[in-house]
Formats: structure tokens, sequence, C-alpha cells
């Protein structure tokens, strides 16, 4: 019996087990083959491990991670560097390898299906992501007259639902991520 509670608090104490990069190959066929142990340099990366994200709603706001790449893509759009840093902040906190139970990735959390028509080869480059992001944030300012609310829910849950309700659309994750952002930009405007 000792041996059998021995086992069991050592299973309980152990940190589940963590998951891992995974790598695609197309075979000559056209077979899809995947794997977290590429065994040939034909495997590329798929998709990468979701880090650990801790303490996405910190009050600690931060002024300088990723100045470079925000400035140079919010000159190249036109968009407030103020505003790429808050919803970065909102999305990622900064963390340049978070991916989403969704899907979406990176520091502008850029969903796959998005990457060719944001120009956007590898989701987890902080420049890539951060030049993407903000294109997209551009073409919802440029549809929405640049009214924050309806830009902000429409990056959140998509132009369809914004159109949809022709406001923020009634979805509490919506409404918190559109006031949390909105939050965000005051404070790096200051």
């Amino acid at each position: 019996m000792g041996i059998k509670i021995l086992v069991l608090l050592v299973a309980l104490l152990l940190p589940p087990v963590a998951a891992a990069d995974i790598y695609m190959f197309i075979d000559s066929a056209g077979i899809v083959h995947f794997t977290n142990v590429p065994t040939s340099s034909d495997y590329k990366l798929y998709i990468r491990e979701r880090p650990e994200v801790t303490n996405l709603n910190n009050s600690q706001l931060n002024n300088s991670q990723f100045h470079p790449e925000i400035q140079r893509a919010a000159t190249a759009f036109k968009v407030d560097p103020s505003l790429v840093r808050a919803v970065i902040k909102a999305e990622s906190d900064f963390n340049p390898g978070v991916v989403s139970k969704k899907g979406a990735t990176g520091l502008m959390q850029i969903m796959p299906a998005n990457y060719d028509d944001l120009k956007v080869d590898d989701p987890f480059d902080p420049e890539q992501n951060i030049m993407g992001g903000t294109r997209y944030l551009k073409r919802l300012m440029t549809r929405y007259d640049g009214k924050l609310p309806l830009v902000l829910a429409a990056y959140n849950a998509g132009p369809d639902a914004v159109d949809r309700y022709n406001s923020v659309p009634p979805f509490n994750e919506t409404q918190r991520y559109v006031s949390k952002v909105m939050k965000f930009y005051a404070s790096y405007k200051r």
C-alpha cells in the first residue's frame, strides 16, 4: 500500500508533459507527414511549441520592447505606434512565441489563414508579425473610418461580426478586449 501511495504522489507532483514543435513534410507522392522529431531536413516547422504565458493582464506596460519593429510598421502603414503597442500588449503581452487555443500566433496573434494575405512567412518573427498585424489594423481603420472601437472589435471578432451588428458585437470577450486595448492605448499615449 505504501508503494502505491508513493507512486501516486510522484505522478501527481510531476509536471504535465509539455507540448513540442510540430514539423511537416510532404513526400513525392503528396503524402503529408507530421512529427515532433524531424528525421531529415525535409521537415519544416509547422507549429511552434506553445510557451507558457503568465500574467497577461499585469498592469506593467512595456514601452521599449520591439520599439524599432513597431516604429517601422507604424510608419509604413500610418498607424499610431501606441495603438500597435496596445494591441500587442492585449494580444500576447509581448511574447512573440505565443499561440492561442484557436491557432493565432505571435505578437499580434495572426491566424494561419491570413499569413499569405498579410505577407507573413514566419509568424513568430517579431518584424513580420508586427508588419502583418499593423497592415491588418490599417485595413480595418480604413474600413471603419478610423472608429477605433469598431476597428478593435473587428480585430478581435472579425469584420463580419462587426458588420452584422453594425457596432461592437455583444460578445463579452470582444467587449472586454476593446476596453482593455483602449485602456492600454490611453496609457501608451501618455
